[in-house]
């Protein structure tokens, strides 16, 4: 767009465009962290691993059974999918939002901040309700599980507060796309 003054100001996204899909990117990135570190990898919990101790009644699925394992699998499987729609939804969002210079925004400050405040949304959330308030699982049951529990909540804060500052710290994108008009020849 030229002004009166032969400026043409950028048509890249401001830093709150991209809020939105970069805290959803977060969250379904932070998720699938979560999944695929402590669920399948480490094998600390599943969904449902404390369920014998949960506060809704859920019915218990030992999960060092076959059939319990079964179906603590499962509901990795649905937390898993329900990751995935977070990532497409990030992105749907993302690509709906930046028209110009996508590839400049996913080395912008902005974004990864943004993604990073989500990502300790998750553990915020996850934790509050999962650990804490329906009691399914933890971080890593047994005599320290408040301690793992603490500190996964810590880690959102920490994540949330850091994203934060680091998405102020930049630009949308890589290179200066800010309201900066700059000059246009004149031929």
């Amino acid at each position: 767009m030229a002004t009166a003054s032969g400026e043409v100001r950028v048509g890249l996204p401001r830093p709150a465009d991209i809020r939105l899909p970069g805290i959803v990117l977060g969250v379904g990135l932070g998720g699938f962290v979560d999944g695929i570190l402590l669920h399948q990898l480490l094998q600390w919990h599943h969904m449902l691993s404390t369920t014998n101790h949960d506060r809704i009644g859920v019915k218990y699925y030992n999960p060092h059974t076959v059939s319990g394992l079964e179906m603590n699998t499962l509901w990795d499987g649905i937390f898993h999918a329900v990751c995935w729609l977070a990532v497409l939804l990030g992105l749907a969002v993302l690509y709906s939002r930046v028209t110009q210079g996508r590839k400049a925004v996913w080395a912008s400050r902005v974004l990864w901040g943004w993604i990073l405040v989500g990502w300790g949304l998750f553990n915020v959330v996850e934790g509050l309700l999962d650990h804490q308030i329906l009691g399914i699982h933890h971080v890593h049951g047994g005599p320290h599980q408040a301690w793992w529990d603490t500190g996964f909540l810590l880690l959102g804060g920490l994540l949330m507060i850091g994203g934060y500052l680091l998405q102020r710290s930049g630009r949308p994108s890589a290179r200066d796309v800010s309201d900066r008009p700059r000059k246009t020849r004149r031929t």
